[in-house]
């Protein structure tokens, strides 16, 4: 079955999932010496984000092996982009949802689910910091719910669903380079993403250059200690169930400051709206399009769009 056929089995809204454009960034960010760099612009998906795909093969994976029946609903602890992309698979497919989330994260997100019919729990953040006590706390509170009756747990960091989504994310970015990828840069939250996407272009195209990039300020997988940042979706604190440290050839760490001002330039030179994970992609890609021939062509992702975002610091320009 195609990516075509898969769309079109799927009626409404979540037919809408995938798919997205990949484009060319002008030499008004890259420089002429430097290799190419494509983006997938992920913000194209439905709720705005690279979640859409995660929450989709989720769901009906657990549907297809019976974990996930009518009447049962759904908990997961998110961010913000995965709990909208489960609200909204789960308001087509009629599943109550409740999420676990924090006032550390973006107004917006928490507007957005509550607009597609989710219950959020909010844990309480200390001075709106993204830290490794924090997600502890949410994983906590999610797996109380879970052991009500009748009630299913995505439990994005363990579920190996999610990488159904992802993969088919790999093969649409053979199709669109023509299978020409010299290297792959992307920031690790459950590192869902990484895995199902690296995985599948490496079984393709052997070489390719793989980059995770993680948070300066919580530079957990290059060894070293977590801490507070404020780049929503990477960067968890700790390391995750799905890394494994064959999955990359390098890590880069990237400032909450460098992410921020690259989106912020994303915006201003290229009028793409992004959120801060994308930034930093950008900020490994330029870094690693910088050491490669000018033939070469480096690929990252724009995860999500910046309007999830307008509330905080990044675009609060007053």
């Amino acid at each position: 079955m195609n990516i075509e056929q898969i769309a079109l089995d799927r009626p409404g809204i979540l037919g809408c999932i995938g798919r997205t454009p990949l484009i060319e960034l002008s030499n008004s960010i890259v420089p002429a010496t430097s290799a190419r760099i494509f983006a997938k612009l992920e913000l194209a998906n439905p709720t705005g984000s690279m979640k859409d795909r995660m929450a989709l093969a989720m769901i009906e994976e657990a549907e297809r092996s019976g974990k996930l029946k009518p009447g049962d609903s759904v908990v997961e602890y998110s961010s913000g982009s995965t709990g909208t992309s489960l609200a909204q698979v789960c308001s087509v497919k009629g599943y109550p949802l409740r999420i676990v989330t924090s006032d550390a994260f973006s107004d917006e997100k928490l507007n957005h689910m509550r607009a597609l019919g989710a219950e959020l729990i909010l844990i309480p953040s200390h001075g709106g910091g993204i830290t490794k006590a924090l997600f502890t706390t949410m994983i906590e509170e999610t797996r109380k719910l879970s052991q009500d009756k009748n009630v299913y747990w995505t439990d994005q960091m363990n579920n190996y669903d999610l990488l159904v989504g992802y993969r088919q994310m790999a093969r649409e970015l053979l199709d669109q380079t023509n299978g020409r990828i010299d290297a792959f840069v992307h920031g690790v939250g459950t590192c869902g993403s990484l895995r199902g996407i690296s995985t599948e272009l490496s079984k393709a195209k052997e070489g390719i250059h793989v980059v995770a990039v993680e948070p300066a300020e919580s530079p957990v997988l290059s060894g070293g200690q977590p801490g507070g940042h404020a780049i929503e979706g990477i960067g968890a604190g700790f390391v995750v169930h799905h890394w494994n440290p064959n999955l990359a050839n390098e890590i880069m760490t990237v400032s909450v400051r460098e992410a921020f001002d690259s989106a912020k330039q994303l915006s201003e030179k290229e009028a793409i709206f992004a959120g801060p994970s994308s930034g930093a992609n950008l900020v490994a890609a330029l870094r690693i399009a910088a050491r490669m021939p000018p033939s070469s062509v480096v690929v990252t992702i724009f995860c999500d769009t910046g309007f999830k975002y307008l509330s905080t610091d990044m675009y609060r320009y007053a």
